[in-house]
């Protein structure tokens, strides 16, 4: 089998991979919603695999994983591996899990990080609302992930919320804020929390997104702060997002003066980049996400490597969408016990239920847990025509054999 074609399509706001082969196999991989502009990054290794066998998956990854590199450039390539093990996957009739060594569970936890409403505002009673709303919800998730401080809009809407370098309207996507947070900031902070908790009790788990953009100081004293609320963890406070860089020293020297665990690992791109983070015992929990390490091989083998060292292991998912629900479910079928759950990446925009095949008919997570897809490849494919409307005009040959 020789691959004969790399294809990339923005359907909707996700960059699809379609990797198309002689024997009428191909295999599909998706980008994060908040990458569109990767597209041309995906076609800029076409030449490098035309030519190559898919279910080599290995060799194939060989020829492009040194040109990734920390969120977002990672994306493309992780995407492409998913579509490798897709049409791996389809070649020996067998789900992907079963090519990564064999599921260890039947069904997969996952958490909420994705499905939310409009918040109110960000007063602790906001807070307090919010978590109650999807503690509710029919999904019946063990837990929520929250956004604060520097991963939410109160280091805007709160005055004086920190004292350093603001960046007008940059989203979470672009620059970052950075800076010593006020005493202010701080106490609202903890309201906040506290509010989360009395709302979800010992019911729900409470996990808090919140940055990059501490310093270490702040990050200390805020860690100790909430110990009393036994938190899931504390998620990227050093470190995160687009940060292009893994600073161990520092995340051991606050994971050791606390016992909140400690969460990080997103943005991070290879197994080379975890190394020291893993083995320096500087995080509690680290997140990979598939589609930004460089693929599910990679984040099955960070996720051993993170086994042997008594470190947690909760990948990172909320933007990947629904095909890429299928690498997330595949590949944390087969992961050691350190696996606490993956994030849920609910869709992007609602018709992409309508053409996404294979998705459980009804609700996909049923009291916090997703079943394995049996299908052949990653489990889940994309009704042709009924996704040609969602396709621009540069992209009308996506689907051709």
């Amino acid at each position: 089998m020789k691959i004969t074609d790399l294809r990339c399509a923005v359907i909707g706001r996700h960059p699809i991979v379609r990797i198309v082969t002689d024997e009428g196999l191909y295999g599909l991989g998706e980008v994060e919603f908040t990458k569109t502009y990767l597209k041309p990054f995906v076609l800029h290794f076409r030449e490098a695999l035309i030519g190559q066998d898919p279910t080599d998956v290995e060799r194939c990854m060989l020829r492009i994983r040194q040109r990734g590199s920390f969120k977002p450039y990672g994306a493309a390539v992780s995407a492409i591996e998913h579509a490798l093990w897709d049409i791996a996957g389809k070649a020996a009739n067998v789900p992907v899990y079963k090519l990564l060594g064999g599921k260890v569970r039947d069904r997969v936890r996952v958490y909420n990080g994705s499905i939310r409403q409009k918040r109110s505002g960000d007063r602790p009673e906001d807070y307090a609302a919010d978590v109650k709303w999807m503690m509710e919800r029919p999904e019946k998730f063990f837990m929520v992930k929250q956004g604060i401080s520097f991963h939410s809009n109160m280091k805007d809407t709160i005055k004086d919320f920190h004292y350093g370098v603001r960046q007008e309207n940059a989203g979470y996507h672009g620059a970052m804020d950075q800076g010593q947070i006020s005493e202010r900031g701080f106490n609202h902070m903890l309201d906040c929390v506290s509010a989360m908790k009395e709302a979800l009790g010992d019911r729900v788990s409470l996990a808090l997104d919140c940055g990059p953009g501490w310093f270490l100081p702040d990050a200390i004293r805020f860690a100790n702060a909430v110990e009393k609320h036994n938190l899931m963890w504390l998620e990227d406070m050093l470190t995160g997002d687009y940060v292009p860089w893994v600073n161990p020293q520092a995340y051991r020297e606050l994971t050791q003066s606390t016992t909140t665990p400690i969460h990080t690992g997103e943005q991070i791109y290879l197994r080379h980049n975890f190394k020291e983070l893993i083995e320096s015992q500087a995080v509690r929990v680290i997140g990979p996400d598939p589609a930004d390490i460089g693929g599910i091989a990679e984040l099955k083998w960070v996720a051993e490597h993170a086994y042997m060292h008594s470190i947690m292991m909760a990948p990172h998912g909320t933007a990947n969408g629904l095909l890429g629900l299928g690498a997330l479910v595949n590949v944390c079928a087969t992961l050691p016990a350190n696996y606490i759950a993956f994030e849920y990446p609910s869709a992007s925009d609602p018709w992409w239920a309508d053409i996404v095949i294979g998705l459980p008919e009804g609700q996909i997570v049923r009291d916090s847990h997703i079943d394995l897809f049996e299908a052949p490849g990653l489990g889940l494919d994309i009704d042709a025509e009924g996704a040609r409307q969602y396709l621009g005009e540069e992209d009308a040959g996506f689907f051709d054999p």
